[in-house]
């Protein structure tokens, strides 16, 4: 039980640090979920629109393995993190891969120097001459299991990892290791710490996702059920972004009238189709307000077909939410607790 008298059923893990915690709580924030800390010093927390879940703030390293042991039910971290760090045939799984924040790549990078290498294959050509003359490729990096794993299946079968916590971008500069594979926003740093990234060398695009523990879910229909309630939001507000609401007053002999003519144009005549009400105007002519969804690549295509039409007082809206017949992301994970 918590002091404030609410019964937390399910415990959401956020980063409590590094480049994701911000724009977590902005991103929960903007899903009508604000995290509500009472002291930036508490590690707990609780989800406003959301009695029931007590946030964990943890350190983003830490948050694939509370998810595994079942400290906590859910957990937003980067998938990177994720697939580095959780147990593997582990009850941890990914809920929502993109939670639309946080993208960057995990790639192997090369000093600028070596000219000759600028591909797995060359790099795969090198490590055998460095074992030749008696000693291997060291790699510095943050994800061992990603790093063997890509490199292997690329043909790179001589090397030694080198762990590091720190910045990798110095570690072929100052000698402890003779090349990186690590996480690359922009490519800046790696440019002026004079490495490059290989052609083929993007082993995985990143960026923010959901986790959960899917035995903690399964055993408890009320964790269940809020974890549904989340995950709800959380995509709602995901594909509510990929649109605009857009509202024009047309003149038209009825509603029937002003809708086949829109339909003429039936992509961007919204989702369904317009929505068309009747507007009691002053001048007593007929009026209607016609409102469509369309995605926002279609916007300005669907302005200048409203515009084309007559229309006038042309508002844009972006939603908050889309909700579909069901929440995607749910199905998968409710057919996944039913497998045997």
């Amino acid at each position: 039980m918590s002091t404030s008298g609410r019964e937390e059923r399910l415990r959401l893990a956020i980063p409590s640090d590094g480049e994701l915690h911000e724009p977590t709580l902005q991103f929960l924030r903007a899903c009508g979920l604000p995290v509500e800390r009472s002291s930036a010093r508490r590690y707990t927390a609780h989800l406003g629109g959301a009695p029931g879940v007590l946030v964990l703030f943890q350190r983003t390293a830490d948050i694939p393995l509370k998810v595994d042991e079942g400290t906590a039910d859910l957990g937003i971290v980067g998938l990177d993190r994720f697939l580095e760090f959780h147990r593997e045939e582990g009850p941890a799984m990914v809920l929502i891969e993109d939670l639309g924040y946080g993208r960057c790549d995990l790639v192997v990078a090369v000093p600028d120097a070596w000219v000759d290498v600028t591909s797995t294959a060359d790099l795969a050509d090198l490590a055998l001459e460095f074992r030749e003359q008696g000693r291997d490729l060291r790699i510095a990096t943050k994800y061992p299991r990603l790093a063997q794993r890509f490199l292997v299946q690329r043909g790179v079968n001589y090397f030694t990892l080198v762990p590091s916590s720190g910045t990798l971008e110095v570690a072929p500069a100052v000698g402890f290791a003779d090349l990186i594979v690590d996480i690359s926003s922009s490519g800046t740093t790696l440019r002026e710490n004079r490495l490059k990234t290989l052609s083929d060398g993007v082993i995985l695009t990143s960026q923010a996702c959901l986790i959960g523990n899917r035995q903690r879910l399964k055993e408890d229909p009320q964790r269940l059920a809020l974890a549904h309630l989340l995950m709800e939001r959380l995509e709602a507000h995901l594909r509510a972004r990929e649109f605009f609401q857009v509202t024009a007053n047309l003149q038209g002999e009825s509603a029937e009238a002003v809708a086949e003519h829109v339909l003429r144009r039936r992509e961007v005549a919204g989702i369904q189709g317009p929505t068309i009400a009747p507007v009691f105007s002053a001048d007593g002519r007929g009026w209607y307000a016609v409102t469509v969804l369309v995605p926002k690549e279609s916007l300005l295509e669907a302005v200048e077909h409203l515009r084309r039409m007559g229309g006038n007082g042309i508002t844009v809206v972006q939603p908050s939410y889309f909700f579909q017949e069901t929440c995607q992301a749910f199905e998968r994970l409710r057919k996944t607790l039913e497998a045997p």
